[in-house]
This record gives C-alpha cells, structure tokens and sequence, in this order.
C-alpha cells in the first residue's frame, strides 16, 4: 500500500514553531518515525508554503493508481482553499484531512475546514498522532 502525505504552509516549521500547538518534534523525524512504525507501507511525504503547489501534488497523488490515498494538512489553507477542496473533489483517491492541534478551541477565523467535505474523514487535535491514525483508516477501511 502507498499513502501520500501533503503538509501545507508552516507544517515544516514542526518542532521549532509553537511548540505548545505542534509540539517539539520537527515532521522529518515524525516521517522517520512514521516509517518504521508502518514498514509495510510506503509513504511519500510533500510539503509546500504555496497554494498552487500544494493543488499540484493533490492532483499527482490522487490520479496516481499505485497510491490508495493522501492524507493531507493543508494548514491555514484549511481554512481558506476553494482550489485545495476542488482538487481534493477532482481525485480519484480518498483524502483524510489532518488538523495537528483543535482547530475549534482556538480562533474563530479557524473553525471553517474548506476540505473536510471532500475528504472522507477528518483527525483533529491528536497532534503528530492525527497521522498515525490517518494511516490506521487506510489500513483497515472496508
């Protein structure tokens, strides 16, 4: 099984960046990680700042028939990407949406989740641990 990971703006900033939101470690040492809990799976893991890059590698991993699916955490963009939601829309492949920190117990601009409705689920305040379950739902659905 191959699974995609797609980290929008600032995901790369793990570990250094607000660490009582993202905690302290940075997301290549999760994806390290994440890879030795999962060594029958191979994951690819992207990460961009620009919305436009991040519209790219949905539509690559979605179209692409070796992969089962993306998880994908469009950071703020989340919170503001119609391009995001319809690329995810446009896909053959599943998407689960990752939220690292409660998107709900923190401003009110970030309670709206464009994607959520296009994906076929949503992790939310688990931290780094949001992932591992994202994987979990791709290893055992249906």
């Amino acid at each position: 099984m191959k699974l995609a990971i797609i980290n929008g703006p600032n995901l790369n900033l793990t570990g250094t960046r607000e660490m009582e939101i993202y905690g302290r470690m940075n997301f290549d040492e999760f994806f390290a990680k994440l890879k030795i809990t999962f060594p029958n799976l191979q994951l690819a893991y992207f990460q961009s700042n620009i919305e436009g890059e991040l519209v790219d590698a949905v539509q690559k991993f979605g179209m692409d028939k070796e992969y089962t699916g993306m998880i994908i955490n469009a950071g703020a963009y989340s919170h503001t990407s119609i391009a995001i939601a319809d690329a995810i829309a446009a896909v053959a492949n599943p998407a689960v949406a990752v939220h690292i920190s409660n998107i709900y117990a923190r401003e009110s601009e970030r309670h709206t989740d464009l994607l959520q409705s296009k994906c076929h689920g949503v992790i939310i305040g688990f931290g780094l641990k949001g992932y591992e379950l994202a994987v979990w739902h791709f290893m055992h659905k249906g």
